[in-house]
């Protein structure tokens, strides 16, 4: 493969094939009526059985799935909710729009999510709740969080919507917190195309977000109409839930292609002095967006590898910019300087669509390494 060649290669894309074709067009032409609901139903019943959880509600989204659980937990104006700096608006919006305030904490260098030691040292008695980002499908340090969490009385909330194939110590990312929430946006590992899912083992809390997902209607209400309290319109429709179901039942293959594109490039670039997504003994994980961060010794410009690799037809995409720097309305725990203002100036998302081949990995990999070696010595021939 020639430096001149030039391939069209998008940074990711959905797995969509025949069975999740045949299912959205079953729901499309039968899923009304009495029948409104049979995939939304079947859906959330695979991904618990999945999950390992005991109740699972669809969303529209993530964000979604996170505004409900959090407005059940009762967050509103005058709290604060800690989460790391190095994270997309969608974990803070939701914080925002209940009145409350984001309190940023710093990331740990390697897994690149939230410190639990500066989480600790941000509590204050306005603190109702810690939210753990499973960044890019690594994992967060939740045996140290929901300890910190049981400590202090604070529910400890899994935004897992980069986390589908995670795996920390035999518990699925999004199982262990008070709840947890999933995305299916079209970039995801499992689509539905825009959609997310609600997940919790606690029935006080399922049945509080289950009332609210319906516009405030009671599971038990008999009068017809009768809202119970003001609630939210957060579902899922039929028809993405039928495509969620076809990629469930694909989900072992979908989770285990995202693991060997890791590896493609982890094998390609192990000469680099870079830092790549972890995965820490006794996890895994499950890589949906290839990263790596380069090492600060070496000289590097985020944005001549991209322009570099957009060149050659490659669609690369920068690392979360720190919450701090924008309007997300909250504020950094601690005055000082945090890892994530400058980690984002060094590091790249790769692309990971499941139909990326190892010669699209190879044809991307070598252009990485073409700039970064004209910038250090490796020591290889």
């Amino acid at each position: 493969m020639t430096s001149s060649q030039i391939r069209k290669i998008p940074y990711t894309k959905p797995s969509i094939t025949e069975l999740e074709v045949e299912f959205a067009t079953d729901a499309a032409a039968n899923g009304w009526g009495e029948h409104c609901y049979d995939y939304i139903v079947r859906f959330e019943e695979a991904f618990k059985a999945h999950l390992g959880v005991k109740y699972a509600i669809a969303t529209s989204s993530c964000t979604g799935a996170l505004h409900m659980g959090m407005h059940a937990l009762g967050i509103g104006p005058g709290d604060e909710v800690i989460m790391a700096d190095t994270n997309w608006i969608a974990t803070a919006a939701p914080i925002v729009h209940l009145g409350a305030t984001p309190v940023f904490v710093d990331i740990l260098p390697d897994s690149w999510c939230l410190d639990p030691e500066q989480v600790e040292a941000a509590i204050t008695p306005n603190t109702k709740g810690i939210v753990a980002v499973h960044l890019y499908g690594n994992l967060c340090d939740m045996n140290a969080l929901l300890a910190i969490g049981e400590r202090y009385g604070i529910p400890v909330i899994e935004d897992a919507a980069e986390a589908v194939g995670s795996v920390y110590h035999g518990k699925r990312a999004g199982s262990m917190g008070r709840f947890g929430a999933f995305s299916f946006h079209g970039t995801k590992t499992i689509t539905t195309g825009e959609g997310g899912m609600f997940v919790t083992n606690d029935p006080d809390l399922y049945e509080q977000v289950l009332t609210l997902s319906n516009h405030g209607r009671a599971r038990g209400q008999s009068k017809q109409f009768w809202p119970d309290m003001v609630g939210f319109k957060y579902k899922m429709s039929n028809i993405q839930a039928a495509i969620g179901c076809a990629q469930m039942q694909r989900i072992e293959i979908l989770t285990r292609v995202k693991r060997g594109i890791f590896a493609m490039y982890q094998d390609y670039l192990k000469d680099l002095p870079i830092r790549m997504n972890p995965e820490p003994e006794g996890c895994t994980n499950g890589y949906w967006m290839p990263t790596f961060v380069v090492e600060d010794s070496i000289p590097f410009n985020r944005d001549e590898l991209i322009d570099a690799l957009k060149a050659k037809g490659v669609d690369a995409r920068v690392f979360f910019w720190p919450l701090s720097s924008t309007p997300a309305g909250g504020r950094k725990a601690l005055d000082k300087a945090y890892l994530s203002e400058s980690i984002h100036l060094r590091a790249l998302n790769l692309p990971s669509h499941h139909n990326l081949s190892d010669e699209d990995a190879f044809f991307i990999s070598n252009i990485a390494i073409t700039y970064l070696t004209s910038n250090f010595s490796p020591g290889i021939s």
